[in-house]
């Protein structure tokens, strides 16, 4: 039997990832020694690529890490002396901001987007799209934080909503993302937005004898990045999958594929507002999540996925507390409307 994986992450992969995996080992990619010209290229592409995919601007660096779990460590690390401020509205926000007090840090926090941020705060950490409750905070409510705070950093983990969202990075100081949600790639790679802003502060902080890092400091990843290089020998066989499928959605293009996203999450939504006893977790329509929908199942998550899993689909539990109360449910690229039309009709 066939199956398709709602999962949150890792999920579906994309569907033309069994092709540039077979193409990928018919070259030799895993193979390709990381300070030489071949790497440099794809390096170079990629970053390109993405940059066109994501309207990203010219000036803004990209940085490949391990996961979007070591880029929240390195943001704190490269960018606060003293002070994050963290709005939390969901698991994912509240491990930001313990990495932040484990690193020392003078961690605020608030589950409001709307708090006065304190004067000391050096850095805001947003979660634009929590994984764990389906909570989607929408980016002109970004845009107003930035432009009231214009002299804070602002930094939004964007996981699981990537590429959907529409992201005006003139406001945004950091963000960054794993491969394995919206691109439909194996894990194992994490990327980092940054800006020309972000960077000079982790130099104030080194001029300052602040600890910003070692190998994988913002100032190394930059220095490398200029010359198309990392610091480490990378994930060379994600890179070229994820330029790859880059490609691949420029074809379509993201105009497109945001239309596709819309009408999948609008079927879910739809059925789950109408249905008699199983709900979305998120109440209002503003918050709720297009890419990763939560929805509570009074108890019965395991039940329904047993049940689903029998069809050929693998629906992802509730997080931590919540695990037999809810229903996570994907809505990536790689799924198409009729998965979703098809599997509910088994709810």
């Amino acid at each position: 039997m066939k199956k398709i994986y709602f999962t949150v992450g890792p999920s579906q992969v994309y569907p033309t990832l069994y092709k540039h995996l077979n193409q990928a080992l018919k070259i030799n990619i895993p193979s390709l020694n990381h300070r030489g010209a071949d790497f440099k290229e794809l390096f170079k592409q990629t970053t390109n690529n993405l940059k066109t995919l994501l309207n990203i601007p010219e000036s803004y660096q990209i940085f490949f890490v391990s996961s979007a779990l070591e880029a929240m460590e390195r943001t704190i690390m490269g960018l606060t002396e003293k002070t994050s401020f963290h709005i939390i509205t969901g698991s994912f926000g509240k491990a930001w901001a313990n990495f932040a007090a484990e690193l020392g840090k003078n961690v605020l926090k608030s589950d409001l987007l709307y708090s006065k941020i304190p004067k000391e705060t050096e850095l805001i950490c947003i979660t634009q799209n929590d994984t764990s409750t389906g909570f989607w905070i929408p980016m002109e409510d970004i845009y107003n934080l930035k432009k009231k705070y214009p002299e804070k950093l602002i930094a939004i983990d964007i996981v699981s909503s990537i590429p959907y969202v529409d992201i005006d990075y003139k406001y945004i100081d950091v963000a960054f993302f794993s491969v394995q949600k919206g691109f439909g790639l194996p894990a194992g790679l994490g990327i980092m937005i940054v800006s020309p802003k972000a960077l000079e502060k982790t130099e104030k902080l080194i001029k300052k004898g602040i600890v910003t890092g070692s190998y994988h400091s913002l100032k190394n990843l930059s220095e490398k990045a200029k010359d198309f290089q990392t610091p480490e020998t990378p994930n060379v066989l994600s890179i070229y999958l994820l330029n790859q499928v880059i490609k691949d959605m420029l074809k379509i293009s993201l105009k497109k594929i945001r239309e596709n996203t819309d009408k999948k999450a609008e079927a879910l939504y739809n059925f789950f507002d109408n249905h008699k006893k199983y709900q979305p977790f998120i109440k209002n329509h503003k918050f709720r999540s297009p890419t990763t929908l939560v929805i509570d199942v009074k108890g019965e998550s395991e039940r329904l996925r047993k049940k689903l899993a029998k069809k050929g689909f693998i629906i992802g539990a509730g997080y931590g507390d919540n695990k037999l109360n809810h229903l996570r449910i994907a809505n990536f690229p790689s799924h198409t409307l009729k998965n979703v039309i098809e599997m509910l009709k088994y709810i």
